[in-house]
């Protein structure tokens, strides 16, 4: 076996990477999206051995909507990708392109097994730039097939070395080839095909058989004549072990997938579930359809599926033609391969079960697959295919006068493939581009239609994407996702009564329950959904409500173990006021699923709804152990720490806020609620850099201005509350809170008298019966000296709260006051304009006696200190999970709100500390009061 130079690795690796580095500039695309960008087993907060219990799109393999495609050791290179660079698709990219360029000098390496050094090279330069591989390189979902590759390769090189010079057996080699089997199997489930080639190459190549003397060795044992020869009683006994050993793989591998089988409908795959004779006629004429994308790979298209290739429905077909001329020519390859013994059959024999062997998992002759033809199956294939073309280049090249115009036909053959290659990466660029190129060349799929409407819909273009929508319509009529994917784009654009009406179209189209015929056997999971978007629809009309969760359990009794219906039905309980139903549902999810840090969330706004907030934040911290950076139960379970008022939580409260804000920089929320720790824990200059901190990113931020201003007043820094309080109310111009404190610290520290007037009439205008601004308002009047007005406002004050012992004391005090004037015969209105204006307080009262007196306008602004918990409930609603109710499996493009009713109904309560503070606060508002009374009382 000749060994591969260093030139030629080069010259492979930099033909590989002119093919290829435009592929770099592409993004996630297609199947990249689900097995990238949606898949959980990428993060490193998802633990490694969810790899291997997942499937190759992070599904549970135990679910039935799983794809049970088992392929860990991918998965596990995607998440060294993501570790390296999260996902910048670039890294992705690079990394298939390096791993194909190995695939190539293995390929080479195996080439030189059973051709000369120059057929080889033209094998391999062939393999490296062939426009089929586009899918498998540029798509990142096909570095399952790259992987997979490398290690079959690997393995059959392995195999060729358990042979000894001396024709014994050396075991090392073949032990050596059951791991790298297992290995290939891990990285895609074709790869265990490279045992039947290892058997091909020991019987035809290695020992140097041929069929006649197979059957002919065969039938003498058969008559007693003769025993099996030494060399092939060694071969049985190296079979037999490969073949247990592949036996024990399957018996594993169906173990992982739970002995099921993938769902696929008629949409994926129509042949399959079509009678005789078309589903036969069809699976073989895919074959010599698969056979000239090899030959003649001009016309690729990422997805063949619907109506992309007509069925064969007759025998009188032509098409049937091209499947008899399939059959002639691989039957007479085969025929010259196994009956002959030269060099140029073992040739062809390799080519042909490096074609045939591992395609036959695709072939849909033995059981059906989700796909009808898919070009990145085609990789392993295609080595046999380059095979046999290398193979006819070196017979005709060996004939002097064709020499010439055999490589100069080899040379355009590589630069036309070249070059195709390269400008088929540019499809590959975003999905737009990607399903567009593939509308070029097949207008008959459905699916294709969808898949440009979803690229415009990402985009936002809804009027646009409608119109695709509606054309897969019109090419498929029967394609539920179609409907729906018009119904959520109606939706979108609220148009509702047209979006139910495609969802009813959609509904209209499923199976019907058979009895005795299980459900899910006959539709996509996906296409379930359709009860959930319905549902979803209708239930903003709250007299339809009982209609929705019809919609629901009809799902649920279709598929008891469909995860996404209780989630949504849980929600609607909850939107019911049905919390103890709503729990029971997310119970039963979670018995489906309890990896699922959103169920967990879910089942928190539950407790909370029914007032169990000790549960409420055990199940808020099961969700953040299985997923420790979950932003919504992070800022969920922080504020309920917070509203507990326990100062034992509020370092691991800032701790989780500090974590929210990390992932979620940009929510003015967070660092709101990081400077109300800051105000409870008495940390005046952290509370003011986290509100200016919100104010920033969310101008006219209510609470946080509310906070800081009243922050700055209870700091002796009243003079700074002002313009924070001005910003409040240019934004918010009837904020009462905003109102009273402003009107107080005009009067109390910047005695503009008429400054605090225009504050409380401004209340009094937007809220006639507001007592707080009334009481103040009738203060500036007795700061005025207008008592007969101050006593008449009082009056009217008594009047909207007569149960208001303050307010009758103040009344009496005025009243004494202007009975006192009276007798001393002082006027009892205002001074004339430009007449100096005494103090109201009494002689002797002094400067103290009127802080107190504005302190006792505060009385009732005791509140405002107790603003931050007011302000609580002004911005901090509960957040929720959109991802916990529109989760994997439900439309895509359909997401709902997960405990969002319950965020908004709760009412949330003021903590034990705040309120003994509270009372504190009247307490000591009260003596002051009484104090003043006596002083009143004494003049």
């Amino acid at each position: 076996m000749a060994a591969v130079s260093w030139k030629e690795v080069l010259l492979l690796t930099g033909l590989v990477v002119g093919c290829y580095w435009n592929s770099l500039s592409c993004g996630f695309v297609f199947d990249d999206v689900s097995a990238i960008l949606d898949n959980k087993d990428l993060r490193p907060t998802t633990s490694l051995r969810s790899l291997f219990a997942n499937d190759f799109w992070g599904t549970p393999m135990s679910e039935e909507r799983s794809h049970k495609s088992y392929r860990p050791l991918t998965v596990l290179t995607f998440r060294l990708n993501y570790l390296v660079s999260e996902l910048s698709s670039a890294s992705y990219h690079l990394l298939n392109v390096v791993l194909h360029a190995v695939v190539c000098v293995l390929f080479l390496r195996v080439c030189r097994l059973f051709l000369d050094r120059a057929s080889g090279l033209v094998a391999a330069l062939l393999f490296a730039v062939h426009p089929i591989h586009a899918e498998a390189v540029t798509g990142v979902v096909g570095r399952a097939e790259l992987l997979s590759s490398i290690f079959l390769l690997a393995a059959f090189l392995a195999y060729a070395r358990s042979t000894s010079t001396d024709h014994s057996i050396v075991w090392t080699p073949i032990a050596l080839t059951v791991v790298l089997v297992a290995a290939a199997t891990l990285c895609k489930e074709q790869g265990i095909t490279v045992v039947g080639i290892c058997c091909v190459h020991e019987v035809f190549v290695a020992q140097g058989f041929t069929l006649p003397m197979l059957l002919d060795t065969l039938v003498q044992v058969l008559r007693g004549k003769d025993v099996f020869p030494y060399a092939l009683l060694q071969t049985l006994l190296k079979l037999i072990v490969l073949v247990i050993s592949t036996l024990l793989l399957v018996i594993v591998r169906v173990q992982v997938i739970q002995s099921q089988l993938p769902v696929f409908t008629r949409f994926d795959n129509p042949a399959a579930v079509s009678p005789t004779p078309t589903r036969q006629l069809t699976f073989n004429y895919l074959l010599p359809v698969n056979a000239w994308l090899l030959l003649n790979p001009s016309e690729l298209c990422c997805d063949w599926t619907m109506g992309t290739i007509p069925l064969v429905e007759s025998p009188r077909d032509l098409r049937n033609l091209a499947t008899l001329a399939f059959y002639t020519v691989l039957g007479l390859l085969a025929f010259h391969s196994l009956r002959y013994k030269h060099s140029s059959s073992k040739t062809v024999i390799m080519a042909l079960s490096l074609i045939v062997l591992p395609f036959i998992p695709a072939c849909n002759l033995f059981f059906p697959v989700g796909f009808v033809v898919a070009e990145r199956v085609l990789y392993v294939p295609s080595m046999g295919f380059c095979v046999l073309v290398a193979h006819g280049f070196r017979i005709v090249s060996h004939k002097g006068h064709l020499k010439k115009i055999s490589w100069l036909m080899i040379g355009v053959l590589l630069t036309t493939h070249a070059m195709k290659t390269f400008n088929r990466n540019w499809d590959w660029e975003s999905e737009y581009t990607l399903f567009t190129s593939a509308l070029k060349v097949n207008k008959n799929n459905a699916k294709l239609w969808n898949n440009v409407g979803h690229a415009l819909e990402n985009q936002n273009k809804y009027e646009k994407a409608l119109r695709y929508f509606l054309q897969a319509t019109r090419v498929q009529p029967d394609d539920i996702g179609a409907h729906m994917n018009v119904g959520r784009t109606y939706k979108n654009l609220n148009k509702s009564k047209e979006a139910e009406d495609s969802y009813l179209i959609a509904k209209s189209l499923m199976p019907q329950i058979i009895p005795g015929k299980k459900y899910a056997t006959r539709v996509a999971p996906n296409h379930l959904n359709v009860y959930i978007n319905l549902a979803n629809l209708i239930r903003a009309n709250d007299s339809r409500l009982e209609e929705a969760d019809q919609l629901y359990r009809q799902a649920i009794s279709m598929r008891p173990d469909f995860k996404q219906a209780y989630i949504s039905r849980g929600e609607l309980l909850l939107k019911m006021n049905k919390p103890s139903e709503a729990r029971d549902a997310y119970l039963r999810a979670l018995e489906l699923d309890r990896s699922n840090a959103d169920l967990w969330y879910n089942l928190a706004i539950v407790n909370i709804e029914m007032k169990e907030p000790s549960e409420a934040l055990n199940n808020f911290n099961q969700a953040l152990e299985l997923n420790p950076r979950h932003k919504l139960a992070l800022f969920n379970s922080a504020l309920l720490m917070q509203e507990s008022g326990e100062a034992r939580f509020r370092p691991e409260a800032n701790r989780r806020f500090l974590v929210y804000v990390e992932e979620e920089p940009d929510d003015a929320n967070g660092y709101f609620n990081l400077g109300m720790l800051a105000m409870d824990a008495g940390e005046n200059a952290a509370a003011e850099r986290w509100m200016r901190r919100a104010i920033g990113l969310q101008a006219g931020f209510r609470s946080a201005l509310f906070n800081l201003a009243l922050l700055y007043s209870q700091s002796r820094r009243e003079l700074d509350a002002l313009p924070v309080l001005d910003e409040l109310l240019a934004h918010h111009p009837e904020h009462v809170k905003g109102l009273i404190l402003k009107g107080d610290i005009l009067m109390n520290h910047r005695k503009d008298t008429r400054g605090a007037k225009a504050c409380f009439e401004r209340i009094l205008r937007a809220d006639p019966g507001n007592v707080q601004g009334k009481h103040n308002l009738c203060v500036v009047y007795f700061e005025e000296r207008d008592l007969p007005r101050a006593a008449r406002c009082l009056e009217e004050t008594l009047a909207m709260a007569p149960n208001e012992e303050y307010v009758r004391r103040h009344l009496s005090i005025v009243r004494n006051k202007m009975a006192a004037m009276s007798a001393a015969g002082e006027p009892l209105g205002p001074p004339a304009e430009g007449a100096a204006v005494p103090p109201a307080a009494a002689p002797g009262e002094g400067e103290s006696g009127r802080r107190a007196r504005g302190k006792e306008r505060t009385e009732e602004a005791v509140e405002e200190e107790d603003g931050r918990g007011a302000a609580r409930e002004e911005k901090n609603e509960r957040k929720s999970s959109a991802e916990g109710v529109g989760g994997v499996g439900a439309d895509q493009s359909e997401p709902s709100v997960s405990g969002q009713q319950a965020d908004n109904k709760r009412t949330k309560s003021k903590s034990t500390e705040e309120i003994k503070d509270i009372e504190k606060k009247r307490e000591a508002a009260l003596r002051r009061l009484e104090e003043i009374e006596r002083i009143l009382s004494g003049d």
